[in-house]
């Protein structure tokens, strides 16, 4: 792509939603929605929080649509504003949701931390180029903004403090759980749909190819090997190598309109999206 960078120069302290919005629409649009991916799938692997999910039954009985809400809910602030109307109320269905049950605070903030480290750690891996000192300290910000609308107290102050969190959660808390394995294999049946069924077997050592050994443990998945591991992550670089003489993007491109979103092929209603307490919400013909 263009060497260009739309984000040089732009101050991360103040103008942290614009840099994060150029990197997740123009720079790296795939690359940061499959790491958000893999940042909530390493969340079902905290028991408490892949139970949960199971619990609810959204994660498996619906999983097409509770992945799509989840992903149009949180782009919503990052494309229009905290401040919009349209952002301040895909916020206020989050806090809705969340409330509906009893998570604990550190819960909150260890998935806060995946949305942080995880694409941070993906795009150094497999981006077309590294991330500029000031993208890096615009993710932290932005978060830490989305984590104050979202109510979640003692918010790491920088990205290392994010990192320590993340990583010391995982140790202590990644643990089997049958549910939490239920919502993982509906989400990884979830991905495997997005492309033709006979690359389902294939779609699905990819993606346990890009686990760690932590995570396969926790899940009890099958280990991958390493003959797929070196294929999986060598053709990610070899991706990214070609976009390095792609045109850079003029437009920017939205989860909302990406094929794999098929709950709303007519328009979505944020007050109506997510999950509901029983008899809610009301609907008036």
């Amino acid at each position: 792509m263009s060497t260009t960078n739309r984000n040089t120069g732009l101050d991360p302290e103040t103008r942290y939603v614009e840099i994060y919005r150029n990197l997740s629409t123009y720079e790296f649009p795939w690359d940061i929605n499959q790491s958000l991916s893999f940042a909530l799938f390493r969340t079902y692997a905290v028991p408490s929080i892949g139970n949960l999910l199971d619990r609810t039954g959204a994660f498996t009985r619906q999983t097409q649509k509770r992945y799509d809400d989840t992903a149009i809910l949180l782009e919503v602030p990052l494309v229009e504003g905290f401040d919009s109307a349209s952002g301040k109320a895909a916020i206020r269905r989050i806090n809705q949701m969340h409330k509906m049950y009893d998570i604990s605070n550190d819960d909150m903030r260890y998935v806060l931390s995946t949305f942080v480290v995880v694409p941070v750690r993906w795009l150094a891996r497999f981006g077309w180029r590294e991330l500029q000192a000031n993208e890096r300290v615009a993710m932290v910000r932005y978060y830490q903004d989305l984590g104050r609308h979202m109510a979640i107290k003692d918010i790491p102050d920088t990205y290392d403090e994010f990192e320590t969190l993340m990583d010391a959660y995982e140790d202590e808390h990644f643990a089997f759980d049958d549910g939490a394995r239920r919502v993982a294999d509906s989400t990884m049946d979830l991905m495997a749909s997005f492309y033709p069924s006979i690359a389902a077997r294939a779609v699905n050592i990819f993606s346990r190819s890009l686990m760690d050994e932590p995570l396969i443990t926790a899940f009890r998945y099958p280990e991958p090997g390493p003959v797929a591991r070196a294929l999986s992550v060598g053709a990610l670089k070899a991706r990214a190598r070609a976009l390095r003489y792609f045109p850079a993007r003029r437009k920017p491109a939205l989860v909302q309109n990406m094929p794999r979103i098929r709950s709303y092929p007519n328009g979505y209603d944020i007050e109506k999206m997510g999950t509901f307490a029983p008899g809610c919400p009301v609907h008036v013909e």
